[in-house]
């Protein structure tokens, strides 16, 4: 397990850079499935698809009380999800993460 943890874990990490490390990410983890990188490619796939979501919902109101809770959110799952990923750990985001999983568990 450890060994899967440590081949995947430069997968995982570039899963988190944006959507574009996402796709990155899934072509990498294409040819040699690894759990590990999977799970996080499917965490971060979940937080850039929200992120999208929320910033297309959002940006017609162009008001700092609304686009600032959103970016310190995303910030802040970004964070969970990236140093879970440098750590070797796979915790799911709170409040997302295990939707994340469910509803992207073809992927990976």
């Amino acid at each position: 397990m450890n060994n899967s943890i440590e081949e995947g874990k430069s997968i995982a990490i570039t899963s988190y850079i944006l959507i574009i490390g996402v796709l990155i990410a899934m072509s990498m983890n294409s040819e040699n499935k690894n759990s590990f990188a999977s799970f996080h490619i499917r965490q971060a796939l979940g937080l850039s698809l929200t992120f999208i979501s929320l910033a297309l919902i959002i940006s017609p109101f162009d008001s700092f009380f609304i686009t600032f809770p959103m970016w310190i959110c995303v910030s802040v799952l970004w964070t969970y999800g990236i140093f879970s990923a440098i750590q070797g750990h796979t915790r799911p985001m709170p409040l997302v993460g295990e939707w994340y999983q469910k509803w992207f568990k073809t992927i990976g």
